[in-house]
């Protein structure tokens, strides 16, 4: 878990830093795409909608392009995407799971195997790694101006099984089935959720050397890059010293 979330902080800098906000909203407006496509185009009516909405809120995106993607992904001419995943190892045996949303999907299988190849990697079979990850509920906001003693305390209550507060921002883990209740929590609470989703956490995690550690975000990198992926997970362990040193 520790793994995880250090290198979710990472992103989040390096998003910041970036500024690819451009990528992301495209990567958001799939997203919106296939939630409103495969179900109701009514928000309240659609929970996987509404995270997704929830998401682009927190990524500042336009109402405009929110209600426009909607709108568009309801109509004739909506563009339709596949749900993929591909699994595989990086550099020093890291476990990589990647989930992709694509209209083209032998490009997409063309796209991961070249950055598998390219960078060290070696893409297996899916499946291959479902021991490795499980499939988590993730929420994350602003820790500014609570009383963190007391909403540790109310988030246990609903199924919270796991709280970390890191660079301002809290971030709470829970168990999928328990996804639905934490979100209603979280809207009673009136909290700010800045990102929330689904995914997939580490059960074991490994510790490389930084110069393993360097190649293993290389590709999670150049995966990223790619239009059609939407997430890529590892396992590797971001220890304090690692992330010093790539810092």
């Amino acid at each position: 878990m520790s793994g995880h979330s250090k290198w979710s902080t990472i992103k989040r800098k390096k998003g910041a830093i970036d500024a690819k906000r451009g990528k992301l909203f495209t990567k958001l407006i799939k997203e919106i795409t296939i939630a409103a496509r495969e179900g109701s185009p009514d928000v309240e009516m659609n929970p996987r909608l509404r995270l997704a909405v929830l998401n682009a809120k927190g990524a500042n995106m336009p109402k405009d392009n929110i209600e426009r993607a909607i709108k568009k992904a309801t109509g004739a001419d909506g563009e339709t995407y596949q749900e993929s995943t591909f699994e595989g190892y990086g550099p020093g045996g890291i476990a990589i799971f990647v989930e992709c949303l694509s209209d083209n999907n032998n490009r997409t299988v063309a796209d991961v195997r070249a950055a598998f190849n390219k960078y060290g990697g070696n893409l297996g079979t899916n499946g291959s790694l479902s021991f490795l990850f499980d499939r988590k509920g993730i929420f994350t906001f602003p820790a500014e101006g609570l009383n963190l003693e007391e909403l540790e305390l109310e988030l246990i209550d609903a199924g919270a099984e796991d709280i970390e507060v890191d660079s301002g921002m809290v971030t709470v883990t829970v168990a999928l089935e328990d996804f639905g209740s934490m979100n209603r929590k979280l809207e009673e609470m009136s909290l700010t959720v800045e990102e929330a989703g689904l995914e997939r956490i580490p059960n074991d995690t490994k510790v490389v050397d930084v110069e393993t550690a360097r190649k293993v975000l290389k590709l999670v990198d150049v995966l990223e890059d790619s239009d059609d992926v939407q997430d890529v997970y590892h396992n590797m362990e971001m220890t304090p010293e690692l992330a010093e040193a790539l810092a």
